[in-house]
């Protein structure tokens, strides 16, 4: 399997992976204040809802992560 590599110097999978997981974790960090602002308002419906979007994010940037985990345990044996 052929690898290329970007502007970074790291292979491109490795840093989408990086970025998926960073990206996601930002999104999480933000859909837990709308959770916090929906709440206070007492529009529970909402809430339920970025608490939905939120929990989402969490499992993208841990299935990333775990992908990640697993990319960089095989670059370690080639």
């Amino acid at each position: 399997m052929h690898h290329t590599q970007g502007q970074t110097g790291t292979k491109d999978v490795t840093y989408n992976l990086i970025s998926v997981i960073y990206h996601a974790l930002q999104g999480a960090e933000t859909y837990s204040q709308y959770v916090h602002d929906a709440e206070q308002s007492g529009d529970n419906d909402t809430a339920r809802f970025f608490r939905e979007i939120l929990q989402e994010e969490q499992r993208r940037a841990e299935r990333a992560k775990d992908m990640l985990q697993q990319r960089l345990g095989q670059d370690k044996t080639r």
